[in-house]
């Protein structure tokens, strides 16, 4: 018996994961389609996490209400994550044609709940069954925050930190393997945070211990690093550790001012500098990426002109950067000193226009250079051509390698000639 689902995973990569979980538990086989109208369930799993995200998740639900409205019998509508657990009974008095809502705090219990509705039975024995490219999949290795920056949702939504067992991450990550996929990707809201909410605390390094011996494991990638858990001790086990650790740092700065760090309440609220200069000096070649706000309250022209220069010396390989956000429930939204939205967009645009030029002349010093492309997806308009990433391109948040020749294929690992560079892709040819 098989139970078609079409399902729509909004926001991060956990979110993702959640979304997999959910599909491995569902009443027999779940079998994906593209269209809610052909579907018995219609999933959205929201995020909840800034206002945008809040605006995307609400015209979701809208759409996949509309979609199968006059459908008899009509698919059960279900939504789930983190819109959820910060605004649900809001949402279930103003959205009557949702017929399951399930938060973030119920997450095991998702598939039950999801067949109860069905009038059926859950899988005894859940799997996963995996939504992204054949080439890789993430590994949620904890849940929830112990930080408490003063602009953010996560701890509300998502609630303490909650990390999962080095042995049941390791079966994990070896299921993984076994389905033919080369790169895990850790994902986690603190990946240096992990295990120290153990009974025996534990950490990254006993993770990774395990992880990097497994069969057939080609890439691990960390995304998550907050910088105040990059201590020497980790940054010197990582560089002895070598491949296939990837020489790839995601560390979520938010800001470079020493001022404006201190009032988010961030965990690492000293000269930023330091810990660029510590992962610098054990890999020189590292691929650095980070996430910043501008515009957060009392941010002045000084505070900003200050990381704008940051940007330009250090020279993050990526970079993301959000406009402030006023997000309800936070001590950020009622801070005196907030910054108009004009002005938040201005500087936004400005620290993006410093970021393309950097990036633009970093890949330029690939061309001509053989790299190993990991092929995720045929192109979805050029026949022949499809899309894969090198070890410096994470999915999703990064540029992309568009790669063509013979043995092209998703999840095929294949060496390409770079031919071309722009400002953040990579066009590359294999002979």
């Amino acid at each position: 018996m098989t139970t078609p689902i079409h399902t729509i995973s909004l926001g991060c990569p956990k979110n993702l994961v959640d979304s997999e979980y959910l599909l491995g538990g569902l009443p027999g086989i779940a079998k994906p389609v593209d269209r809610p109208e052909d579907a018995q369930v219609v999933l959205v799993n929201t995020c909840g996490f800034i206002r945008p995200a809040v605006e995307e998740s609400l015209a979701e639900i809208l759409d996949a209400a509309k979609a199968i409205r006059d459908i008899s019998p009509k698919p059960l509508l279900v939504v789930a994550g983190c819109l959820v657990s910060r605004y649900g009974e809001d949402l279930k008095a103003g959205l009557p044609e949702v017929d399951l809502w399930l938060s973030t705090h119920e997450l095991p219990d998702w598939p039950a709940k999801i067949a109860l509705a069905m009038g059926r039975a859950a899988n005894a024995a859940p799997s996963r069954i995996f939504s992204s490219p054949p080439g890789y999949a993430y590994l949620k290795i904890s849940e929830g925050c112990r930080h408490a920056c003063r602009f953010c949702t996560i701890p509300s939504i998502r609630g303490k930190l909650k990390s999962r067992p080095v042995a049941e991450l390791t079966a994990e990550a070896r299921q993984v393997l076994a389905s033919g996929r080369k790169e895990l990707i850790l994902v986690a809201q603190d990946l240096t945070a992990y295990g120290q909410d153990f009974a025996d605390p534990s950490s990254l390094r006993e993770l990774l211990e395990n992880l990097l011996p497994l069969s057939g494991l080609e890439r691990l990638r960390l995304l998550y690093l907050y910088p105040a858990g990059l201590t020497p001790e980790l940054l010197d086990f990582m560089a002895s550790a070598g491949a296939p650790l990837l020489p790839y740092f995601d560390i979520p700065l938010q800001h470079a001012h020493p001022d404006i760090l201190k009032s988010m309440g961030r965990p690492f609220a000293k000269d930023p500098r330091r810990v660029i200069d510590l992962v610098r000096s054990r890999f020189p070649e590292a691929a650095m990426r980070t996430s910043l706000i501008v515009g957060y309250p009392g941010e002045k022209p000084a505070h900003f002109n200050y990381l704008l220069n940051f940007i330009r010396e250090v020279r993050f390989q990526h970079l993301g950067v959000f406009a402030f956000q006023a997000e309800e429930g936070t001590p950020a939204a009622s801070m005196p000193g907030q910054v108009g939205p004009k002005t938040r967009q201005k500087r936004r645009e400005a620290i993006m226009a410093a970021q393309a030029e950097i990036s633009e002349e970093w890949l330029s010093g690939f061309e001509g250079r053989t790299m190993d492309v990991l092929v995720d997806a045929p192109h979805p308009e050029w026949p022949g051509l499809h899309v894969g990433r090198t070890w410096f391109q994470s999915p999703e948040i990064d540029g992309v390698t568009y790669v063509s020749g013979p043995g092209v294929k998703p999840g095929a690992m294949v060496k390409a000639v770079i031919e071309e560079t722009k400002i953040y892709d990579l066009v590359g040819l294999v002979g």
